[in-house]
C-alpha cells in the first residue's frame, strides 16, 4: 500500500525539488492541490488530513496556519521553514545529530529540516562539543559559501536574467548578524550561544561549504587537527550520507583550492580538517537543494514511513 503525500506549498524551490524526489517513487501516491485553490484553506486542510506526510515547503507564518489545520492524529508534518526548528515538539530532522536522533525521527509526527547552513554547522560542531574539545561556551566564527538557489525564487530569477555585473563576485550577506538559522545551530550544538555567522551567496546554482576558525587555546583540550578529524571519524562511522575526508590529504583540493560544488545532487555531508598545530579548520560541504533542504526532508520521510533511509537519495 503506498504512502499518500502532500506538499503544501508546492511552487517553491524545495516545494519543487520535493516534488521532483517523489516523481521517481513507486511506494508513495502524491496528492495534488488544483492550482487555482492553492491558497484555499478548507481545501488544504482537506489534503493535509487525507495525507500520511504532508511536507510544509511555505514561509513561517504559512506553516504555522498550516500545521493548526491537522486533525488526523497520523499524520505526519515534515516542515521546511524556520518556524520549528527549536521547538520542544518538533524533532529535529537530521538523522546524524546522536545517535538517539534517527529513532526520534521515526517515531515523531512533527519533523523540522535544519537550514542549508545550519545542517552543515551542527554536523561539523556537534562531534565536537560532545567529546569535550569544545567547550559549551565556545565562541564560535564561521563563515558560508553557497549557491544562489538558496535565496529561492527570486534571487535565481535575479541571477538568470539579465546580466548584472553586481551578480559576477561573492556577496557576503546577513552582516546584521542576525542570520535566521543562528538560533539552532546553537541549539543543536551543545553551545551556549550561536556563532558569529557571516554567510556569502556566489554567483553559481547550488553547492555549500560552511567554514569554522579554530585555535588550540581556545579549546577545552590541547588538540590537534588529527585529532580532530578521528572524532569526527568514530562519530560518523557507518553513517551512510556523511563522508569523514582523511586530514589533509592532497585529495581533498583542486590545485590548491576548495570546490564547493563537489556534493551537488548528492544527499551527502563532506567532513574535512585543514591547518596545522597553531590553527585549524573545519569544512562540511552539501548540496543546499540535497541535504540542505529537500533531500533531507525525504530522508526524514524515509524513516517515518519505515522506507530505506537512503530510498530516491543519491550518495
Amino acid at each position: 500500500m503506498s504512502t499518500k503525500v502532500f506538499v503544501d506549498g508546492q511552487e517553491g524551490t524545495t516545494g519543487l525539488k520535493i516534488f521532483e524526489y517523489l516523481s521517481r517513487r513507486t511506494d508513495v501516491e502524491v496528492l495534488r492541490i488544483e492550482e487555482s485553490k492553492r491558497k484555499d484553506l478548507d481545501e488544504r486542510r482537506r489534503l493535509i488530513n487525507a495525507s500520511d506526510v504532508t511536507f510544509l515547503c511555505l514561509p513561517d507564518v504559512a506553516s504555522r496556519e498550516s500545521a493548526s489545520l491537522v486533525e488526523n492524529a497520523n499524520t505526519v508534518l515534515i516542515d521546511a521553514s524556520t518556524a520549528f526548528r527549536t521547538h520542544a515538539d518538533w524533532a529535529y530532522g537530521l538523522p546524524e545529530l546522536t545517535h538517539a536522533q534517527r529513532e526520534r525521527l521515526r517515531t515523531a509526527k512533527r519533523i523540522a529540516v535544519p537550514g542549508c547552513h545550519a545542517s552543515a554547522f551542527v554536523l561539523a560542531m556537534r562531534p565536537l562539543v560532545d567529546a569535550g574539545f569544545v567547550p559549551a561556551d565556545f565562541a564560535a566564527h564561521s563563515h558560508s559559501i553557497t549557491g544562489y538557489s538558496g535565496g529561492g525564487k527570486k534571487m535565481i530569477a535575479d541571477y538568470e536574467g539579465e546580466p548584472n555585473p553586481k551578480l559576477q563576485s561573492p556577496r557576503p550577506y546577513a552582516l546584521a548578524l542576525g542570520h535566521k538559522h543562528l538560533p539552532e545551530m546553537a541549539a543543536h550544538t551543545g553551545l551556549r550561544a550561536a556563532p558569529i555567522f557571516t554567510p556569502i551567496v556566489g554567483p553559481f546554482y547550488k553547492g555549500l561549504a560552511v567554514t569554522t576558525y579554530f585555535s588550540p587555546n581556545q579549546l577545552a583540550k590541547r588538540v590537534s587537527p588529527r585529532d580532530v578529524q578521528a572524532v569526527f571519524a568514530e562519530y560518523y562511522a557507518g553513517e551512510a550520507f556523511v563522508r569523514v575526508a582523511p586530514f589533509d590529504a592532497e585529495d581533498n583540493l583542486d590545485g590548491g583550492f576548495f570546490d564547493v560544488q563537489a556534493n551537488n545532487d548528492t544527499n551527502r555531508v563532506d567532513l574535512f580538517v585543514f591547518g596545522n598545530e597553531e590553527r585549524f579548520v573545519t569544512v562540511a560541504r552539501l548540496d543546499n537543494l540535497g541535504k540542505g533542504a529537500s533531500g533531507a526532508a525525504i530522508q526524514c520521510m524515509n524513516l517515518s514511513i519505515g522506507a530505506d533511509e537512503q530510498a530516491g537519495l543519491q550518495r
